[in-house]
């Protein structure tokens, strides 16, 4: 039998070789009836991929060990040698990295990654850095091979998700330093579809080449799609449901695309399907939904393992049904290694198995929120898509909000900034009791609202920033 995990080479496709047989892996020239890019992983018992999970987890972290000064003295902290870890039961032996952890080792030798890089600079071809929203950004450097891995990620999910080589894809994103789309954009071309750069055109020049090509499918953040929509019916006079050709659009970069109120309005808008899809830039692309809208995201486990820790007691969850924090290991990558990382993704696994036949597991709702935001307010906890949930479920409220939760002495207050259709008094006076109503059933709150015109408040392109917590100011 051909050996499938080698050493990793840099100059090589080791990754591929172990995961995807020479025999199914078959690019853009595969049948466009079959329903997954790799039928052979996409389906493999729960068994099969513990194995494989395990084997590679293991080769990682003996990677790190042995080429990262910085995952060796964070193992060494603890006593901790490769060889210790001999099930998945083990892994959460290993210490977490968090991204504050990275933001304090980069910008030194060797410049600029520190003593996190693994492989020689001049193996380094890739450049990408994470959006800062969350603090000073993390550069990550990738290897040629890391960037087909990345490739490879994307193009499992677009196909899940029904793209195929028939497709013409548009993708209106910025291309710069923040990984964003490009992925995405090579994995198109990997799967054989026609992709379309929109780079540096606005938003009504993109409006406008897309319904001059008849492009098909498009990726884009929830947010700035549904600017789009907007832009066009308002600015250009086009129903995109009715005068573009898009069938399907994969959201990344926020919550929306899983949360239903969203997800209906954006597809109502287009007339078309929407997907989620979830990663980061230091983690790659974990996570999808399929054609089937499960009503959560699997997880695609022969590239990455997932696990869901407690948030206030550290101990692993697997069983369905209990909310906890994602920490994941990207298994493939080589360059920067993403080891038991501490994602503060809040998710939950689902009790139920989707109709696609994909063995991944899933995520019930995708990711909920993240542990930085979910906060207390009031003694309650507070999720951001539930509020979300609630404002995209009302056709009288735009697009935009704003939360902002701060104190009054030792009160706790929360305003909701959202922008109304309507304008009369009446309609507002009852706009804002529904909204109340609403808001106060979904998340067991009370808000102080705030009703401004159509157009008021910030447009996004990439990540919009809705939620502050002015109380941690203080």
């Amino acid at each position: 039998m051909k050996k499938i995990f080698g050493d990793f080479e840099p100059s090589g496709l080791s990754f591929l070789e172990e995961t995807f047989p020479r025999n199914i892996r078959k690019g853009p020239h595969m049948d466009s009836n079959v329903p997954y890019w790799n039928p052979y992983i996409e389906t493999l018992p729960l068994e099969q991929m513990q194995k494989l999970q395990l084997r590679k987890f293991k080769r990682i972290l003996e990677w790190g060990f042995e080429r990262s000064k910085f995952h060796k003295s964070l193992y060494d902290s603890i006593g901790l040698e490769p060889g210790d870890i001999k099930t998945l039961d083990d892994v959460h032996l290993v210490p977490k990295v968090e991204k504050s952890m990275m933001r304090e080792i980069q910008r030194k030798e060797p410049f600029p990654y520190g003593d996190i890089l693994c492989v020689p600079l001049e193996e380094v071809t890739e450049f990408r850095q994470t959006s800062g929203t969350t603090g000073q950004p993390v550069y990550q450097p990738d290897t040629w091979q890391d960037w087909e891995w990345w490739s490879e990620c994307w193009a499992t999910l677009l196909w899940a998700q029904g793209y195929r080589p028939s497709d013409r894809v548009f993708i209106p994103f910025g291309y710069n330093v923040f990984v964003a789309f490009w992925a995405g954009h090579y994995a198109s071309e990997k799967i054989g579809c026609e992709t379309v750069p929109g780079g540096v055109l606005d938003t009504e020049a993109r409006i406008l080449k897309m319904k001059e090509i008849c492009a098909t499918a498009l990726m884009a953040t929830p947010t700035y799609v549904l600017g789009m929509a907007d832009t066009a019916k308002k600015r250009l006079g086009l129903d995109p449901a009715k005068d573009l050709s898009i069938t399907k659009i994969t959201c990344a970069g926020e919550p929306g695309a899983s949360v239903p109120a969203t997800k209906k309005r954006i597809e109502t808008a287009w007339g078309a399907k929407v997907f989620d899809h979830v990663g980061a830039t230091e983690i790659g692309a974990w996570g999808f939904e399929c054609a089937c809208q499960p009503g959560g995201l699997h997880i695609n486990e022969a590239m990455f393992l997932v696990e869901v820790e407690d948030i206030e007691t550290g101990e692993i969850i697997n069983e369905p049904g209990k909310k906890g924090k994602l920490i994941i290991t990207a298994l493939d990558r080589i360059a920067q290694p993403c080891i038991r990382f501490d994602a503060k993704d809040i998710v939950e696994y689902a009790d139920y198995q989707c109709d696609c036949g994909r063995t991944f597991r899933i995520l019930k709702g995708g990711v909920i929120g993240r542990a930085d935001d979910i906060t207390k307010v009031k003694g309650v906890l507070l999720a951001p898509s539930a509020i979300e949930d609630v404002v995209r479920s009302i056709p009288a409220l735009g697009n935009e909000y704003e939360v902002i939760v701060d104190k009054k002495g030792d009160i706790d207050e929360i305003f909701l900034r959202v922008e109304a259709l309507v304008t009369s008094g009446s309609d507002l006076k009852d706009l804002e009791s529904r909204l109340k109503t609403e808001l106060r059933l979904k998340t067991n709150l009370g808000y102080k609202i705030e009703l401004f015109p159509e157009g008021s408040l910030p447009r996004y392109e990439v990540k919009a920033k809705r939620f502050k917590d002015l109380r941690k100011k203080g």
